[in-house]
């Protein structure tokens, strides 16, 4: 029972936040930064993308912050909610895509090469490949690889079959690769 009143508690502390302005100016100024942060890197970097998210984000959890049930720490609610409006972010950019009939293909695989993803030499090098990736091969990579959810939350997430996320993450972590060599091959280039 203890859990519980815990809860109970720290969700009445939430939520008489919202009574005091100056303790929720407090709480959010120091939320802000986290949830941004969390959302930056899974948007590929675009911080225009990343600060629209946070500011949704924020919305959604003051328009129902009856719902936080204090379960965990308000921030990591928030970021639950960050991570269905960076899920749903992809969504709509995947149904973009279809009604431009972007379709991207190339060479197979070579047979014997190390995984790129876990092995990328910058950061900016990441966030550049994760971009020309197209939207839903970039959802399925970040929340399975940078979130580190399994196959089926990832398809829960995304409201996907987990095999259509396996097919995702395997036309993903190909186009990944093909734009890290790209990405190599300039820079010996040059």
């Amino acid at each position: 029972m203890e859990g519980l009143a815990t809860g109970r508690e720290r969700a009445a502390r939430f939520r008489a936040l919202f009574e005091d302005d100056w303790a929720f100016r407090e709480w959010y100024e120091g939320a802000v930064p986290r949830v941004y942060g969390y959302l930056f890197d899974r948007c590929g970097g675009l911080r225009t993308v990343a600060e629209e998210l946070t500011q949704e984000a924020f919305i959604e959890a003051v328009r129902h912050r009856t719902r936080f049930d204090g379960r965990s720490d308000p921030i990591t609610w928030v970021i639950s909610i960050a991570r269905h409006k960076l899920a749903d972010h992809y969504r709509r950019l995947a149904r973009e895509e279809r009604r431009n009939l972007r379709v991207v293909s190339g060479p197979p695989a070579e047979e014997g090469r190390a995984d790129q993803w876990d092995s990328t030499e910058s950061r900016e090098v990441v966030l550049h490949a994760l971009r020309g990736l197209p939207a839903m091969q970039r959802a399925a990579l970040t929340l399975h690889s940078m979130d580190e959810l399994s196959v089926g939350e990832t398809a829960r997430e995304l409201g996907k079959s987990e095999a259509a996320v396996e097919s995702l993450l395997s036309r993903g972590r190909e186009g990944f690769r093909r734009a890290l060599d790209k990405m190599r091959e300039e820079t010996e280039d040059a």
